[in-house]
């Protein structure tokens, strides 16, 4: 399933969770990890030792990156490991292209020297500008275990929802996990022919759930479900409830019903959720 994963670290703690969640996943299907530290070139960062001028944070993404390499190694996982000097969004995206990484793995968070951020935001960047699969990693007390036993897809049918339909379906097959397919409706008709709207929202819904469930192995276990609320509220809400350990969407659906399911939701799910969430989507134009 992946040959080559790529895993920016920085020295913090999500970052760190990153890596240990890329290594479970690199020694399950025998995959090269690329661990990179980016030294943003947006920052000054250069500074004078002695009589020599040296890039501070080139310096530190060495010791960052070798100490990755270790921990992969000690792992028997084959390792590369580079110092990148450039804008963190664009080094990434264009890394995964360069090198064929099937797989980005980020930390939710993260911070390089005197408390600046390097990851957080960068990875909604790469969510959403990237082609590849990016899973994003929260760093917690109760680090979810691998390989996972729930996953949860919302879906809204879209072409994106679908693809992220069949990728779960490929990791519940491969651990025997079971599946969830959740469908939300943010917002219900009022007034005159209300009843009769909702009826077709209802069946609406239905039907994008027996499409989705059309892609799930007969021998997956697997459960529907629609939930009436905020999208992002009932998703997050629904992992927990469930026990899921992993989130599967997609990063742009479709509108309809004056609701939106992915595309912004998906950002708000990454931020909140304590859970792993893979995204997969396609290259922002």
């Amino acid at each position: 399933m992946y040959d080559r994963i790529l895993v920016p670290v920085d020295g913090s703690d999500p970052a760190s969770a990153a890596l240990d969640r890329a290594l479970d996943i690199a020694a399950e299907h025998d995959a090269t990890v690329d661990a990179i530290t980016v030294a943003d070139t947006n920052v000054p960062s250069q500074t004078r030792v002695g009589g020599d001028v040296i890039d501070a944070l080139v310096e530190e993404g060495a010791a960052i990156v070798d100490e990755a390499r270790d921990r992969g190694e000690d792992r028997g996982v084959t390792m590369v490991s580079e110092v990148i000097q450039g804008d963190p969004t664009d080094v990434i995206v264009d890394y995964a292209d360069s090198y064929d990484c099937e797989l980005i793995v980020m930390g939710s968070r993260g911070q390089r020297n005197l408390g600046e951020y390097v990851l957080g935001s960068t990875t909604d960047q790469v969510v959403t500008r990237s082609d590849k699969q990016v899973l994003t990693v929260r760093a917690t007390d109760s680090p979810v275990d691998y390989p996972y036993e729930t996953i949860l897809v919302p879906t809204d049918g879209s072409e994106r929802a679908t693809e992220a339909v069949e990728l779960a379906n490929e990791i519940a097959a491969t651990h025997g996990a079971a599946l969830h397919l959740l469908v939300v409706i943010d917002e219900l008709p009022v007034g005159i022919g209300a009843d009769s709207t909702a009826d077709e929202i209802e069946a609406g819904n239905n039907a994008i759930l027996q499409s989705a469930a059309d892609h799930v192995d007969r021998n997956v276990d697997l459960t529907t479900a629609v939930r009436f609320g905020s999208i992002r509220g009932e998703i997050t809400d629904y992992a927990s409830e469930m026990g899921v350990d992993c989130i599967v969407m997609g990063t742009h659906g479709r509108q309809g019903f004056d609701q939106r399911l992915l595309g912004s939701t998906t950002e708000r799910v990454l931020r909140t959720t304590p859970v792993p969430v893979l995204t997969i989507g396609g290259r922002e134009q």
